[in-house]
């Protein structure tokens, strides 16, 4: 691993001081290296890395050409991890991820030997996620959930930390397959990726038609990534801040006794207890990444957007009066009082 000069040797154990320490300084060291390739985004980078120390899985939304495959290569690139892109198109089939058994000749004879799928790597790209049947989409479940794969009543564990990080084009619909709910949950944040402003836009045009930019330094293996998930997870959190985290989750649920009129109006199903699961994880990390001790109402408040977004459903009333579910979660804020 080429770390900085100030990271510990990869050889000894980090203790639990110094992997706080280098935390407080994660956030603005990765920005600095991803910025070498990346330009703006930086509410994009701030929450996949939360996502990342957090151990869970990203889903990214964002029209074409914003860099969404560019930026989550240079982020393993930056963390040390392995890496693959797995193209989601109609006809992938499940082998196609997971791997498949194949006749092999040997001095004994031929025999079946496992050759491995793009999945077993620490950082998986599925890229337009959406574009491939349910039943491709049900082999990648497994991997998401349970952190292994399943080939002929065989179970193989993958490569941890294991991410799965999955774009979708909200603008083209058409021969898609939209995921089902329960894949959704499975994801801790959905990601928005919008347009650049003009002075980001230039400074695009200008780097990328310039000569070849400036390499990226890793900073972190992934035995240090694993150290930093079991260290966010011992971060203490009071139990109101808790109970806010639960009351904001189930205030979307409709039909439930003081539930919002808002809610039981535009939304047809609410967030589940991963929800408030994922808030209080994602706002943890967060404390963690801008040098803080304890978690308050505002991580929790943070992390409601990419947590919520993609677990609220609104209904066809709600849409046909123009409302989206990011207005609904700002409702939502409004709402729910610390």
């Amino acid at each position: 691993m080429s770390a900085s000069p100030d990271l510990p040797s990869s050889s000894a154990p980090l203790t639990e001081r110094q992997i706080v320490e280098l935390l407080s300084t994660a956030r603005q060291r990765i920005f600095a290296e991803v910025g070498k390739v990346i330009v703006g985004q930086q509410h994009v980078i701030d929450e996949m890395l939360i996502a990342l120390l957090s151990g869970g899985h990203c889903l990214i939304t964002g029209a074409p050409g914003l860099a969404k495959t560019l930026l989550i290569k240079t982020v393993a690139d930056v963390c040390h991890l392995s890496f693959q892109r797995i193209q989601f198109t109609p006809d992938l089939m499940p082998s196609d991820i997971t791997g498949t058994e194949i006749l092999e000749d040997s001095p004994e004879g031929r025999k079946l030997v496992f050759s491995q799928g793009p999945v077993f790597a620490n950082m998986i790209l599925a890229d337009e996620i959406n574009r491939t049947p349910p039943k491709t989409q049900a082999a990648l479940l497994e991997a998401m959930q349970e952190h292994q794969v399943t080939v002929n009543g065989k179970t193989m564990h993958l490569p941890e930390p294991f991410f799965v990080l999955a774009t979708q084009n909200p603008i083209e619909q058409e021969g898609t397959y939209p995921l089902p709910e329960a894949q959704l949950d499975r994801f801790m944040l959905n990601i928005v990726i919008d347009y650049l402003s003009e002075d980001d836009e230039v400074a695009v045009v200008t780097k990328t038609t310039a000569g070849k930019g400036e390499p990226v330094q890793r900073l972190f293996s992934g035995e240090e990534m694993l150290a930093f998930q079991q260290t966010v997870r011992k971060v203490p959190i009071a139990e109101d801040v808790a109970r806010y985290a639960v009351r904001l989750s189930a205030a979307s649920r409709p039909g439930r006794e003081g539930v919002p009129d808002f809610v039981n109006q535009w939304v047809s199903w609410g967030a589940g207890t991963r929800a408030s699961q994922n808030l209080v994880l994602g706002a943890k990390t967060r404390v963690l990444l801008h040098n803080r001790t304890h978690v308050t109402v505002e991580d929790v408040r943070a992390m409601a957007l990419p947590v919520l977004r993609h677990r609220i459903l609104v209904n066809y009333k709600a849409e046909a009066e123009g409302v989206t579910v990011e207005k609904v979660i700002q409702r939502l804020l409004e709402h729910v009082k610390a």
